[in-house]
């Protein structure tokens, strides 16, 4: 039996003239005239004759190549056709390339031009990665359908809720970016998860505040180091913690600090910077913070970068308070609704808020500098004014 399957000898399949060379049971050396070989397979799978290649000569070796060919006579023999199978298993091999996270990588790296800072800060990326890959990742994500979205974020769909949507959107865009790649997705599946996963049961929570009134008596109770300076600062101007924790001092023009596009939150104009007028009570404040200046930058850390998005919180808990300190802003915003007459518009851009539809937007042109620059006078003299502190009430307790 092994000389009626064997007959041919590596010797001999080297010295080969051109032709067809049986070696048995079915494997074939095709040598062309050109000295080039081909490997083929004759099988019957369902009483049709089939041939396949198995490779060239000598790419694939005699050993190689008999292997090769019994492994696909197994197939016939399970009654399958090998051509077939064989364009199965290629199709099955693909679809386990493109794991999905390949697929959120190449969708991220595609999408870090129109993120602040190129997507460094990690907040596109995070949902991702901390709620879905560590489930999904090495899945193929044409596999991926809305009973394994389901299963991955019901943990959290109730009790993070944000984080979940967060979590969700971006998914719908790694799938969305799968199929502009030309693979085969189910684009529904996360809208088919959501219906699988319910209405989610949870209360927006805002950021808690200091009401206006008692901002003074906080405010004055800040001392001259560089976290208490920084929070004296973020207060004076309603800034967000990112763009004045990274003020660098060439930033400053005048009586105006001027925050670079890139490092806007929630801007729909972010292709422009904002300005923000300072009062002369902030402006006596970044002198004071020029003493901590270091490579430009006017809160730097203790040994490189800038001062943790964490430090002013922790200075506020240790004080046994429950605010934050983006709160602030929202002290601000309601000072300038209850104790000013200044329009809508123009109190919202005080915290940097716009108003209107890209549009309105487009014919406005004004971030209402001068009104701003009287108002945020206003609000410094507030803060530090004894007699705001002296009319009120002590700070309730928290």
């Amino acid at each position: 039996m092994a000389r009626a399957t064997n007959r041919l000898s590596a010797s001999a399949v080297k010295a080969a003239p051109a032709g067809k060379h049986a070696d048995g049971g079915g494997l074939w050396l095709v040598k062309r005239p050109d000295g080039g070989a081909q490997w083929v397979l004759r099988v019957t799978p369902h009483g049709r004759r089939r041939e396949m290649g198995l490779g060239p000569y000598p790419d694939v070796s005699l050993k190689e190549a008999r292997a090769s060919a019994e492994q696909w006579r197994t197939v016939v023999r399970q009654g399958l056709d090998p051509i077939k199978e064989r364009e199965r298993q290629r199709r099955e091999a693909a679809r386990n390339i493109h794991k999905l996270t390949d697929i959120a990588l190449d969708a991220f790296e595609s999408r870090k031009a129109e993120l602040k800072g190129d997507g460094t800060a990690g907040r596109w990326f995070s949902p991702l990665e901390l709620h879905i890959l560590p489930k999904l990742g090495q899945v193929p994500v044409a596999d991926i359908d809305q009973k394994d979205i389901r299963d991955t974020l019901a943990p959290i769909w109730h009790t993070k809720a944000a984080t979940a949507e967060k979590a969700m959107s971006r998914l719908s865009i790694v799938l969305r970016h799968a199929a502009a790649l030309g693979l085969e997705v189910d684009l529904q599946a996360t809208e088919k998860a959501k219906a699988l996963l319910g209405k989610q049961r949870h209360k927006v929570t805002n950021v808690p505040a200091v009401p206006w009134q008692d901002v003074p008596e906080f405010y004055q109770s800040l001392g001259d180091s560089i976290t208490e300076l920084a929070l004296r600062l973020l207060i004076l101007t309603g800034a967000r913690s990112g763009p004045l924790r990274n003020f660098h001092v060439d930033q400053i023009d005048g009586d105006v600090w001027t925050i670079p596009a890139d490092a806007m939150k929630g801007r729909r104009d972010a292709t422009k910077d904002f300005r923000i007028p300072l009062s002369a009570e902030a402006q006596r404040v970044i002198a004071e913070a020029r003493k901590f200046a270091r490579d430009g930058l006017l809160f730097p850390g203790a040994k490189r970068g800038v001062i943790s998005d964490m430090t002013m919180t922790a200075l506020m808990d240790r004080r046994g308070m429950k605010e934050r300190p983006h709160g602030f802003r929202t002290s601000l915003r309601v000072w300038l609704a209850e104790a000013t007459n200044a329009p809508h518009d123009v109190a919202e851009m005080c915290i940097s808020h716009m108003v209107g539809s890209k549009t309105v937007q487009a014919y406005k042109r004004t971030d209402f500098l001068e009104q701003r620059r009287a108002l945020m006078e206003r609000w410094g003299d507030f803060l530090d004014s004894s007699e705001s502190v002296l009319t009120l009430k002590p700070l309730r307790s928290r």
